[in-house]
Parts: structure tokens; sequence; C-alpha cells
């Protein structure tokens, strides 16, 4: 008698919502380790990054996107820009909201955008660790009125709440089809861009108010000089020569603190020894500049 096989199901869901509402952290739950930066601060992600989580008949291949916003400058365009990409290019999209309030005209403009597309659209709610039950009433039922959710569902990304149902539910709704992928592949990231975002991240993580933002960083050299050691060059771009000098610190303790943090998390992440040096250099107004953008390597 034969066995009853399910069938298999593989495609991409686009993981899409304003800044700081949980994208990343959702993403890193589900791939089981650090794939996206996270940091309280909003705006962290500016790529699309994509994770490959592969289960017993079903690939799902996740894009974390940069948040949804009014941008005011070219890097900004840039970001709304790749979250609207891998929305067209997405089987399912997942909106993260947090349930601290009705929806408001960013949200409105936001669905009216994605209302011609024929993927199903689900609804999470993140962060109901933080309020009641009775909070989510009025949220659920404002934005079911607002648009067609294919289906509306509690989380807590932090908590860990609802995460395998939302798996449950995105597997319902992929495609049916072969692995996209190996079984064993997790992303498209290289170790020069995971070097790149590590260190940026450790400088979301020590600097405060505009720092974070003006700031980029660039891979310059990454190469094995000796056995088992990697060498990697960085370059932090500023926008000001004033930040440059907040980023270096008195006497350079504040860039040796940023390069010993993020040379022990990328030692961590490939797996191998790694000589960091860090150097600090000024590209006046690349935020807002196409082709020092580019240049960058935001294309």
């Amino acid at each position: 008698m034969p066995t009853d096989k399910r069938t298999s199901r593989s495609g991409y869901v686009a993981i899409a919502g304003k800044p700081n509402v949980g994208k990343s952290t959702l993403i890193n739950d589900f791939m089981g380790c650090k794939l996206s930066i996270v940091s309280p601060k909003p705006q962290t992600t500016r790529k699309k990054i994509m994770g490959v989580l592969t289960k017993e008949n079903c690939q799902i291949v996740f894009f974390d996107t940069p948040g949804i916003m009014e941008p005011k400058y070219e890097l900004q365009k840039y970001m709304v820009k790749e979250a609207y990409h891998a929305i067209e290019d997405a089987d399912v999209v997942l909106m993260m909201i947090e349930p601290s309030g009705l929806p408001d005209q960013q949200d409105r403009e936001f669905l009216q955008k994605i209302s011609h597309l024929k993927t199903p659209v689900i609804l999470a709610i993140n962060k109901i660790d933080l309020v009641e039950k009775d909070i989510l009433i009025p949220v659920i039922d404002a934005f079911s009125k607002l648009f067609p959710f294919a289906e509306i569902v509690p989380i807590s990304a932090l908590r860990q709440m609802n995460l395998d149902l939302l798996l449950t539910i995105f597997e319902k709704y992929l495609p049916e089809g072969d692995p996209f992928f190996p079984e064993d592949y997790m992303t498209d990231y290289n170790e020069r861009f995971l070097a790149s975002e590590i260190i940026r991240e450790k400088v979301f993580e020590f600097y405060g108010e505009e720092i974070p933002y003006s700031t980029t960083v660039e891979i310059e050299e990454f190469k094995e000089r000796e056995k088992n050691k990697d060498f990697i060059k960085a370059i932090i771009y500023v926008e000001r020569s004033s930040q440059k000098g907040i980023i270096i610190g008195e006497d350079g303790k504040a860039i040796k603190r940023v390069g010993v943090i993020a040379r022990e998390e990328i030692e961590k992440q490939i797996g191998r020894k790694v000589y960091l040096e860090l150097w600090v250099k000024v590209m006046e107004k690349w935020r807002k500049d196409a082709n020092k953008l580019k240049k960058l390597g935001y294309k």
C-alpha cells in the first residue's frame, strides 16, 4: 500500500513594516542564528537580507527588509526601494506592526501601494507580551477593515510566541514546488558583508544621536594573511570631521572598543581567528549623493 507523501512547498516570504517593529529579530528567530543585525535604534537594516529555512517538505526563503518610511534623502530612498522590490518578488508578504495604535496614514499608504498584489498578505501584530490582550481587539478590527489580510496573527518575536503558528501559515500559502537551494544553504551573505554589518551594528550600539545614521562601513581588504587568521581592513565612513573625532574617541579608546567587540563577534560568526584593522574617513554628504551611495555598495 503506498505511503502518504506530503506535497513539497517552496517560496519567498518578505517581512515588511515600519522601522523598529521587530523584523530582524523575527528572521533571526526563524533562522536560529544572528543573520540580521539588531538595534533598539530604528532604521538599522539598510539592505534586503535573505535567510533560507529548510524544513521537511518545505523551504521558506525569508527577506528581511528595511523599514517602510517617508524617505528624506537618497539612502532612505534606496532603503524603501529595497523593501518594495522584496515585496514584489515574494510569494507571501508578512506585514509587521506594533500593538500600540490604530492604522495611521503611513499604514494606509503602505497597504494602498501593495493592494495590487495577487499574493497573500499576512498581518503579524508583534510585541504582544508588552500589552494586555484587550488592547489587541480594536487593532485587529481596524486593520481587518482596512485590508483583506489572509491571516492576522498576534506574536512576540522577542519571547518567541506563536512563531511556530506563523511558520505553519507560511507553509500553507507557499506554492507547490521543489526547494530552490540546498538543504544546508542559509543565506546569500558573504563574509565581507557579514563583517561590515557586525561593525556597523557596534556603531549603532556604542554611539548615540545622529552618529550611527551618518556612518557606513566598507571592507577594503579581507584576506587570509597567515594560517587560520584572516586580515580585515574596514573603513568607517562618516559625513563630517567632528563625527570622525567622536568615532575615534579620546586617545582612540572608542574605536578600540568597537574593534575588540566586533572582532570577537566576527570570529564567532565565521569560525576563524581575525585581525581587524579599523580606519575612520570622512565622505561628505554620502547619504544624499546617489553616486557616492553606489560606490559604497548601495546599488
